[in-house]
C-alpha cells in the first residue's frame, strides 16, 4: 500500500468514525422526541461533515446553490419558529429531498445542472447503489493489517453483512406479521421475558438506529468521495481513483455487494426460519376458518378484516427479495448454489401460503360485506403475484429462463384479460348470490355499476318483485335525456337504454 493510499484509508476512517458520532448525535436529539431547534442543528452539522470529508469534490458554487442552502436552512428553522402542523408534517419529506438534490449538485461526479433533470437522476444513484456500495467498504475500513483475510475471515465477513441487513428487515417483517395474525403475535409474546427483552429493549433499538444512521452517512458521502461511475469507466479526479482502491482486493475483488451468494443465503435463512414458524401457526387454523374455527378472541368479521394488507405487503417484499437472490444464484456455485436455490423454494412456498391467506381473508370479507371493485381489483392482483412468484420460481432451476420477459408479456396479457372479463358483471352477480344467501343488499351501490349489467338487474328485480325498479327507473331518465351522436355510440350504452325502455314499457 503506497503513502498516498494509506492516506485516503485513514481519511475514510476518520469519515467512519465521524458518520458514527454523528449518528449518535442524531438518535439524541431525534430518538422519541419531536423535532425542534434539533433539526436545524442537525442539519448544520450534517452540512458540516459532508462538506469535510468530501471537500476535494465540491465544484464551483452558483447564486443559486447558495440561495438553495439558504432555502434549506430557513426551512428547518421552522421546527424552531412556528407550530404550523400541516408544514410540521411537509417538511419531514420535504427538507430531506433538498438536501440530498443540493449534495448531489455540490459533489456529484456527475455535475448535473441544477436545471437539469438528470440531477434526480444523479441523486438517486448516490442515494442508492452508491450508498449501499459503500456498506461493504466500512467494514473493510475496520479491518486490522495490511493484507486481505482469508477465505473463512471473507465468508465470517459476508455473514456477518447479511445479518446486518437481515436485522432491520426481520423487524420489519416480523412487525407486519404480528398486526397480520393475532395467534402469531401471542405466539411471539409467549416467548422467554429475556429473549423479548433482548428484542425489543429500547438500548437495542438505540443502537440499531445509531448503526443503521451510521452506516448511511458513512455511505453517503463516501459514495460521492470514491464515486463508481455507471455511466462512463473512468473516475473524475484522482481522489476518487483513489477512493475505489479501498472497494478493491489486490486480486482484483469488486467488492462485497448486495447479491453476494453468502449475505444472500444470510438472509434467506433469517427470514425463512420467521417465515416457517407464522405458516406453521397458519396451517392451525388457516384451512378451519370457512368452518368457523376461527383464532382465540377473534370474530368472524375481526379474521375477515385483520393482516389481509400486511400479509399482502410481506408477499410483496418477498418478491423483491426473490429477484435480488436471482442474481446471487448467478454467482454461487456447487452446495452454496443448490442451498440458495432450497431457501428460495421455501421463500417462494411461504409466500404463497401467505398470499392464500390473505386471499381467503379477502374472500372472507367480501361474504360479510359485499362484493365492490376495488376488492375485485385487490383479488385480481393477488392471483397476478402469484403468478409472477410462479414463474421467478421456474427461473431459480432454470437459469435460462426469460424472466423478464415473461413479466412483460403476462402483464400485457393480464391487462388486456381484466379489461374483457366483465368486472362489473361479475361483482353483479356475487352480490345478486349474497342476497340469496343472507337478504342482505346494497341497492345504491349495485345500480351505480356500469351499463353492461343492466340486464342482469332487469332479470333481479323482476325475480325480487321490483326491488330495484325505482334505481332502473332514474336511469332510463337520465339515458334518454341524453343526446350522443353517432360517433359516441357504445354498445354496452345502447343495450341497457333498450333494455330499460322494454322493461318499462
Amino acid at each position: 500500500m503506497d503513502d498516498q493510499t494509506a492516506r485516503h484509508t485513514g481519511a475514510g476512517r476518520m469519515a467512519l468514525l465521524a458518520a458514527f458520532l454523528l449518528a449518535l448525535v442524531h438518535q439524541y436529539l431525534f430518538y422519541g422526541k419531536l423535532p425542534g431547534v434539533s433539526y436545524p442543528i442537525f442539519v448544520a452539522l450534517f452540512y458540516g461533515f459532508m462538506l469535510y470529508f468530501a471537500k476535494e469534490r465540491l465544484r464551483r458554487q452558483t447564486w443559486f446553490s447558495y440561495v438553495w442552502t439558504g432555502a434549506i436552512f430557513l426551512l428547518s428553522l421552522t421546527y424552531a419558529l412556528f407550530g404550523n402542523w400541516f408544514f410540521f408534517g411537509l417538511n419531514i419529506l420535504v427538507i430531506p429531498v433538498l438536501i440530498l438534490l443540493h449534495m448531489t449538485y455540490m459533489l456529484s461526479y456527475r455535475q448535473p445542472a441544477w436545471s437539469s433533470i438528470g440531477l434526480i437522476g444523479a441523486a438517486l444513484e448516490h442515494l442508492f447503489p452508491q450508498t449501499l456500495r459503500n456498506w461493504g467498504t466500512a467494514v473493510k475500513l475496520l479491518r486490522r493489517g495490511k493484507h486481505m483475510p482469508n477465505e473463512r475471515k471473507q465468508v465470517l465477513l459476508r455473514i456477518m453483512i447479511g445479518l446486518l441487513i437481515s436485522v432491520p428487515l426481520l423487524l420489519i417483517v416480523i412487525s407486519l406479521l404480528s398486526s397480520a395474525d393475532g395467534v402469531f403475535s401471542k405466539l411471539l409474546q409467549g416467548l422467554p421475558d429475556y429473549i423479548y427483552t433482548v428484542s425489543l429493549g429500547d438500548w437495542i433499538f438505540r443502537a440499531l438506529w445509531i448503526l443503521l444512521v451510521g452506516l448511511g452517512l458513512f455511505g453517503l458521502v463516501w459514495g460521492f468521495v470514491a464515486s463508481k461511475s455507471y455511466i462512463r469507466t473512468e473516475t473524475v479526479s484522482e481522489f476518487g481513483a483513489m477512493g475505489q482502491k479501498l472497494q478493491a482486493t489486490e486480486s482484483g475483488d469488486e467488492g462485497i455487494g448486495l447479491d453476494d451468494p453468502v449475505i444472500i443465503t444470510t438472509v434467506l435463512a433469517a427470514i425463512n426460519a420467521v417465515y416457517m414458524l407464522f405458516v406453521s401457526v397458519q396451517f392451525s387454523y388457516l384451512f378451519g376458518a370457512w368452518e368457523g374455527i376461527l383464532p382465540e378472541n377473534s370474530t368472524y368479521a375481526d379474521y375477515a378484516r385483520s393482516g389481509f394488507f400486511e400479509l399482502v405487503l410481506v408477499t410483496s417484499i418477498n418478491f423483491g427479495i426473490l429477484l435480488l437472490s436471482l442474481l446471487a444464484v448467478r454467482k454461487a456455485g456447487g452446495r452454496l448454489k443448490r442451498g440458495i436455490q432450497l431457501l428460495l423454494y421455501v421463500l417462494v412456498l411461504c409466500s404463497m401460503v401467505m398470499l392464500y391467506s390473505a386471499y381467503s381473508r379477502l374472500t372472507l370479507y367480501e361474504e360479510a360485506y359485499g362484493y365492490t371493485y376495488i376488492r375485485f381489483l385487490v383479488h385480481a392482483f393477488m392471483i397476478f403475484l402469484g403468478l409472477l412468484l410462479v414463474l421467478a420460481a421456474v427461473r431459480i432451476s432454470r437459469e435460462q429462463f426469460p424472466l423478464l420477459k415473461s413479466y412483460i408479456v403476462l402483464g400485457l396479457l393480464s391487462y388486456v384479460l381484466m379489461n374483457y372479463i366483465g368486472m362489473d358483471h361479475i361483482i353483479a352477480k356475487q352480490n345478486i348470490q349474497r342476497y340469496a344467501a343472507s337478504g342482505t343488499l346494497d341497492e345504491s351501490y349495485l345500480t351505480r355499476l356500469s351499463a353492461d349489467v343492466v340486464p342482469l338487474l332487469i332479470n333481479f328485480s323482476k325475480k325480487e318483485n321490483g326491488v330495484l325498479d325505482e334505481a332502473l327507473r332514474s336511469r332510463l331518465s337520465d339515458r334518454s335525456q341524453l343526446q350522443q351522436s353517432w360517433p359516441s355510440f357504445n354498445l354496452a350504452n345502447y343495450r341497457e337504454r333498450t333494455a330499460l325502455e322494454e322493461y318499462f314499457e
